[in-house]
């Protein structure tokens, strides 16, 4: 991947979770929010040959505004000098974290079974976010972050007229991102999630919107869906946090 295109897939990863306010800062995406969700409160490189020269002027802008600093960092060895330079100011990398792309075709034919597309997150499609198994701490401030996304749209997946699995995708000036999905636990195994990414790969054909991308935890056993999918890692990312 080159570097517009790695600019970007950021820049879209990035608004794609609304952050209430977003600069740029000397080749870095910077993101301010005091949410829960880790993309949209932590500066990201718009290429993977920067150096720490800006480092110094992005921790004063989250300092300026009462908010710790925090980075994403692709494991790549050109942004090895930042590595270093952040391990030196007393950071450490936590949450890896695999960056995912595919295809809106490979999604939709994943399957047959249907899935409910949503334009706004229903009481029913919230209870599932925010149900067993999941931490509303952290649910209702994502949510929140999904309603302010600028274009998006809400998948619903279920046995009968219930919702018992729920996803989101978000388009961007280029990328469609896939988020939030989620399967209440006694419901997993049964297809309920790639009924959901067929509904919302269909729903970006429909737009003529064939890239998409995705972030899933390392230990995330949700990453065999997205294999399924049709999904392949372009780079792992950490979190670094001091």
């Amino acid at each position: 991947m080159g570097p517009d295109e790695i600019a970007a897939l950021e820049r879209d990863t990035v608004d794609a979770v609304a952050p209430p306010e977003v600069v740029e800062i000397g080749g870095w995406r910077v993101p301010f929010d005091n949410g829960s969700i880790g993309r949209a409160k932590s500066a990201v490189p718009l290429r993977h040959d920067l150096g720490p020269e800006a480092l110094d002027e992005i921790e004063a802008a989250f300092r300026a505004r009462g908010l710790p600093p925090r980075f994403r960092i692709a494991d790549v060895p050109s942004l090895g000098a930042v590595a270093a330079d952040l391990t030196r100011r007393g950071y450490a990398p936590t949450q890896p974290t695999l960056f995912k792309t595919g295809s809106s075709a490979d999604m939709a034919r994943l399957s047959d079974g249907p899935a409910m597309l949503l334009s706004e997150p229903s009481d029913a499609w919230a209870a599932v976010f925010l149900g067993d198994g999941f931490d509303p701490a952290d649910g209702v401030p994502r949510i929140a972050a999904l309603r302010r996304s600028p274009d998006a749209v809400y998948g619903a997946a279920g046995e009968g007229a219930d919702i018992q699995a729920v996803g989101v995708m978000s388009f961007g000036a280029t990328w469609a991102g896939v988020h939030g999905m989620r399967t209440a636990p006694a419901h997993r195994g049964k297809g309920l999630a790639c009924r959901i990414l067929a509904t919302l790969g269909a729903a970006a054909q429909a737009r003529g919107v064939e890239r998409v991308a995705l972030q899933v935890e390392e230990p995330n056993p949700a990453r065999r869906i997205y294999r399924a999918a049709g999904f392949t890692q372009v780079w792992r990312y950490h979190y670094w946090r001091l």
